[in-house]
């Protein structure tokens, strides 16, 4: 029946110089296969493959035919479309729908002669813009011809007619029927490439364009029958519908470990979810953006580079709204590049994220459009983790909490493999039209209520951080099960991974914004048993800042304010050689502040030895003093304590106190000056792995400040002026 059907089909594109009726006819035989042949194409599902096959590989033939069986002509060989699209500039879409007609099959010969109709097609009717008169001649000499190609249309008001814009072939106003219009509404919002025959007809004196749409059958998919996608997923197990939206976007499930085929459906909840905000860092070559770029018509990835508020968000002057109207998913690419030519226009960006509207002029506009930011880390996520943190790629005017606290996730992309070419499918896959605007679809629904049902959440999540949480859960499960029949148990494994891609963007909020944002303890609680879960998230562990055991004499972390603004972890590492006294120092650079605050504390050493150790001579030895700034938060310019502490230490060759941090700074006169902020001062010791502190007299009063989770977990030493904090360190009586 099949060939049957493709014979016909060679035989009247053989004769494309029909015209009229016939040229109808014709259209309808190529598409008309999208609705009635793929039945007979598709081979009957057989019985199971032998017992003895390995289970993966018993698993891919099962969920081939299931596919092929519940969704008969979306479906499409993966690898057929890397195929074609080498070798034509088409829309992933256009080409997937093509092959969705004539490859649906799973037999080698029907798929290779379905292959050679879709390329007879695109040959044939496929306008390249560099061929647009040509294309234009074609028809004004044949009188019709079909052309495939993205038509718009708009209402001409002044003539009260339809008219269509093809875009490669270059025609702006053809005519279109009313009829046309109103069966495919989506031509005018933003247009569909669409198979078109075109017809030509001129009158001397005629007032509409001699082109007119004798008739069309859109390529993309003119509408959605979600009930087809709900009655589907009841056959699917969760990992069979797992697999088959991996395959959908071109991946293959069978090389990809459990964790990263949950990264990559977290990266396709922006387009399920209205205004969902989130991010994705990580090594280079691990297809951030290609989800984006490739798997949807309805998201625009925007390349790095300068942008500006009129592009993105609405236009004063012409009174046009920007891509955040127009798109479902609007993508940043290489983030680091990102750049505003209007100063207004990361403010503006913080408005839309929050609410999903912005004010401009007078008017308030609201959007849709989810926003998407992925970008590459150089370094490892250990040292970003130890010395910075994970948004560190960010451009410095985007660096900013009240920015980051508007994501709703952050996806790790460094677990996600560099992509190899075992991790691309050859096998079935929906076609990516079907899988977008099944996407589409669901964002008219929310699943956000979800959690309510079976858990509670903990204490520790604010009102932004419960939003986040429902919408990322919500996405998932709109992708997982659309149909909404979930369990306890689909609700649970949803919610962990929601709480850990926003716990992941709270722990860096954290390190930017100090204890504004200390609750960082994510969990969730049980509805029946009251059970509590905590979630963690994995880059966290680790090596600490400051090691275990007792370091060597000279050696001391403190913690201050650096250059930057920012409070940071810091080391002083000193040296003591035989000599005449004198005193130098490293890792300064040209900063002479921070150099002086360092003679400070070697000068009131020198002038008090006396009251340390009468019995030590510092004139006989020479020291040498180096800075490390171990979380690159600039040169400190309260090191005056911790050096007089590290030259002290040296001198009597007594280490200090196991994993101690000095905290406070002191004037030549010995005065004790208090910590700024004492309780981010601790939060930012506890994290670099300290369990002893010192602390000046002075900021005992400060002590209700700090969080009492972070205070009980130090030994605290409170020192009374600078030789009682030289007796503590080094642990004298």
């Amino acid at each position: 029946m099949a060939e049957m059907t493709i014979g016909n089909d060679n035989q009247e594109n053989r004769n494309t110089e029909n015209q009229g009726a016939s040229q109808e006819r014709e259209i309808n035989v190529h598409v008309h296969m999208h609705d009635n042949e793929p039945e007979a194409a598709v081979a009957p599902i057989v019985d199971a493959a032998p017992e003895r096959d390995e289970r993966g590989e018993l698993r891919s033939i099962d969920l081939d035919e299931l596919m092929i069986n519940e969704f008969k002509g979306r479906v499409v060989r993966k690898d057929l479309t890397k195929q074609l699209k080498e070798g034509a500039n088409v829309p992933v879409y256009v080409l997937e729908y093509l092959l969705g007609m004539y490859c649906s099959a799973a037999e080698d010969d029907l798929i290779e002669e379905g292959m050679k109709n879709v390329k007879k097609i695109l040959t044939e009717n496929y306008v390249r813009p560099d061929e647009a008169e040509k294309a234009k001649s074609l028809i004004r000499e044949k009188g019709t011809h079909k052309v495939i190609d993205k038509v718009t249309v708009k209402l001409n008001q002044k003539k009260d007619i339809y008219e269509a814009s093809l875009s490669n072939i270059g025609i702006k106003d053809a005519v279109v029927p009313n009829k046309i219009v109103k069966e495919n509404e989506k031509l005018l919002t933003g247009g569909i490439w669409c198979i078109i025959t075109v017809s030509y007809y001129y009158e001397e004196g005629q007032k509409v364009s001699p082109f007119s749409v004798f008739s069309l059958k859109p390529i993309q998919m003119p509408s959605m029958n979600m009930e087809e996608v709900y009655q589907a997923r009841r056959k699917f197990t969760m990992d069979q519908w797992i697999d088959m939206l991996l395959r959908s976007i071109g991946m293959e499930p069978a090389n990809l470990d459990h964790r990263t085929k949950w990264h990559l459906i977290a990266r396709m909840i922006p387009f399920v979810e209205n205004n969902y905000n989130v991010c994705e860092l990580g090594p280079r070559g691990t297809g951030k953006s290609h989800v984006y770029k490739e798997c949807s018509p309805n998201s625009l990835l925007v390349s790095g580079g300068q942008t500006t508020v009129a592009n993105l968000f609405y236009n004063m002057s012409s009174r046009q709204i920007g891509l955040v109207g127009m798109w479902d998913v609007v993508a940043f690419d290489e983030v680091a590049g990102i750049r505003f030519k209007d100063k207004d226009g990361i403010q503006i960006m913080k408005d839309y994220m929050a609410s999903g509207s912005f004010s401009r002029g007078r008017d308030s506009i609201e959007a849709k459009a989810s926003m998407v930011f992925v970008g590459n880390i150089d370094h490892s996520v250990e040292t970003l983790v130890k010395t910075s943190h994970l948004l560190a790629p960010f451009p410095d005017e985007m660096i900013d909490s009240a920015f980051f606290d508007r994501f709703h996730g952050y996806i790790p992309g460094w677990e996600i493999p560099k992509m190899r070419p075992e991790f691309f499918t050859d096998r079935f896959g929906l076609i990516t039209d079907y899988l977008a605007e099944y996407m589409r679809e669901m964002r008219k629904t929310t699943f956000s209520d979800s959690i309510d049902k079976f858990f509670k959440l903990g204490n520790n999540l604010n009102q932004r951080d419960v939003i986040g949480v429902r919408r990322t859960t919500s996405g998932l499960l709109k992708l997982l099960v659309p149909h909404g029949e979930y369990s306890k148990e689909d609700v649970r494994t949803c919610l962990t991974y929601a709480l850990e891609v926003r716990r992941r963007v709270k722990e860096q909020l954290k390190k930017i914004g100090g204890m504004e944002f200390f609750d960082v303890n994510f969990s969730y609680i049980d509805n029946e048993s009251f059970e509590e879960f905590f979630v963690n998230v994995p880059e966290q562990g680790g090596s600490n800042l400051i090691p275990a055991g007792i370091a060597n004499p000279g050696v001391l972390h403190f913690v201050s304010e650096g250059a930057s603004g920012k409070l940071g972890l810091y080391r002083i590492e000193t040296q003591m050689t035989p000599g005449n006294g004198k005193h130098s120092t490293s890792g300064f650079g040209s900063d002479t502040s921070a150099k002086e605050q360092v003679r400070v504390g070697f000068e009131y050493f020198k002038g008090n030895l006396n009251r340390i150790a009468a019995s030590s001579r510092f004139s006989e030895h020479e020291f040498h003093l180096h800075f490390v700034d171990l979380q690159t938060s600039g040169n400190s310019h309260s090191a005056s304590l911790a050096s007089l502490v590290a030259s002290c230490s040296v001198l009597l060759n007594k280490p200090i106190q196991e994993s101690m941090v000095v905290l406070g700074s002191i004037t030549l006169g010995g005065v004790v000056n208090p910590v700024q902020d004492l309780a981010s001062s601790m939060q930012i010791a506890l994290e670099g792995g300290a369990t002893k502190v010192l602390l000046p007299m002075a900021s005992a009063t400060d002590i209700p400040s700090v969080p009492a989770e972070t205070f009980t977990k130090f030994q605290v030493s409170f020192y009374s002026d600078p030789v009682d904090a030289v007796y503590k360190a080094l642990g004298v009586q």
